[in-house]
């Protein structure tokens, strides 16, 4: 952690912040929670943010020392924002959160990256331009650095990436709609822990779907789908115009605006659930369609046969379960799997053997930087 990173879509880590809580499924095997319960006894790092069962308590904890490190580190970098916290955390006092934005805009050298599953107030607190607010950003400048002015600066800050985690379907209906209507230089999705299937057509500009084999193209229309040769076999325009999102409505100022970039994963460590491949490639082939950038950062704890030699090698051993496309795992019980029923084999061998190949391909792209 700190100015250096291992977490493949980012080069360092910034944590002023401790402690978090669990609100959905993508939560269940937190990596994070993980790490704070091993340092979480009286005096330790995360003392009094984990409860007896090892869990996030919901309490958050202000590391003060670390507030203000980015402004130390000269060298510029991309730097995850709360990789053991999430900066939007109901807890998480707004004079905290503006005193890391003003941190993030005299860091002006480096790219800071937000994910949260708190979206809803990320985007009350970036659509917030009111005197009392812009008047404690200015207290806190005063105090980082004297005499610097506030005139100039752009808002949204156009080093500042913000995003949203994701696991299935629900979540992405949940989260997305929000981060799209949130004022942002650079907004991005984050698909992990995948476990299940998602459709992000409505959020970033895809032309066309088709009803058949399910592919997805850009450009005009074509009578015939150029993935299986079905004839009339589309569904309608799928370019973002806010559409498909009743209960979200999107501000006008945003409308049009998509997602610009999106990190892909399986689930890794103690209890991980596997990722079936067809998820990923759909993403991917929904992200190459609408021409956005796509990053495919590990398979995980699991990984299906034909995307890992030591995952093959395994399975020809007969090590291996059944994994369904809903994500149901079942016993072989000395049978290969059933190719017509949608079966893939899978074995668990670890993110390290896993690798992160999708097809044999790696899939390492990133935004265009607007701050650049």
């Amino acid at each position: 952690m700190g100015d250096h990173s291992k977490i493949e879509w980012t080069d360092a880590t910034w944590n002023p912040i401790r402690g978090c809580s669990r609100v959905s499924q993508g939560c269940v095997n937190c990596y994070a929670e993980r790490v704070a319960a091993r340092f979480s006894k009286p005096g330790q790092a995360y003392a009094g943010v984990i409860d007896r069962h090892g869990r996030w308590n919901g309490r958050i904890r202000l590391v003060e020392h670390k507030l203000d490190e980015p402004l130390r580190w000269k060298k510029p970098r991309r730097i995850f924002v709360n990789s053991m916290s999430d900066l939007f955390h109901e807890a998480v006092p707004v004079e905290v959160v503006d005193h890391v934005f003003a941190v993030m805009r005299l860091a002006a050298q480096h790219r800071f990256q937000i994910l949260t599953k708190r979206p809803a107030r990320m985007r009350a607190y970036l659509a917030d331009r009111s005197t009392a607010r812009a008047t404690s950003r200015g207290e806190i400048f005063a105090k980082l650095a004297p005499g610097h002015l506030m005139e100039g600066c752009s808002w949204p800050l156009r080093n500042v990436w913000l995003g949203v985690s994701i696991e299935d379907q629900a979540t992405a209906d949940a989260r997305i709609p929000d981060l799209l209507a949130t004022p942002a230089a650079v907004r991005f999705v984050s698909y992990e822990p995948a476990i299940g299937p998602v459709d992000l057509s409505r959020a970033i500009a895809i032309d066309w779907q088709c009803t058949t084999c399910r592919s997805y193209f850009s450009g005009p229309h074509r009578p015939t789908c150029p993935g299986c040769g079905a004839v009339g076999g589309w569904c309608g325009s799928h370019a973002f115009n806010g559409r498909g999102y009743p209960d979200g409505p999107i501000a006008p100022s945003q409308r049009g605006a998509g997602i610009d970039w999106i990190i892909c994963g399986g689930e890794s460590g103690p209890g991980a659930r596997p990722m079936h491949p067809d998820w990923a490639r759909s993403v991917r082939d929904q992200c190459r369609a609408a021409g956005v950038p796509f990053f495919f950062k590990q398979w995980g704890e699991w990984a299906p046969t034909g995307q890992s030699t030591a995952a093959d090698e395994k399975a020809a051993e007969g090590d291996f379960f059944l994994l369904h496309s809903d994500g149901g795992i079942d016993v072989p019980d000395d049978r290969w799997p059933d190719d017509e029923s949608g079966e893939i084999a899978i074995t668990r061998i670890g993110k390290k053997a896993g690798g992160a190949l999708l097809d044999g391909v790696a899939h390492r792209e990133f935004p265009d930087d607007p701050g650049a």
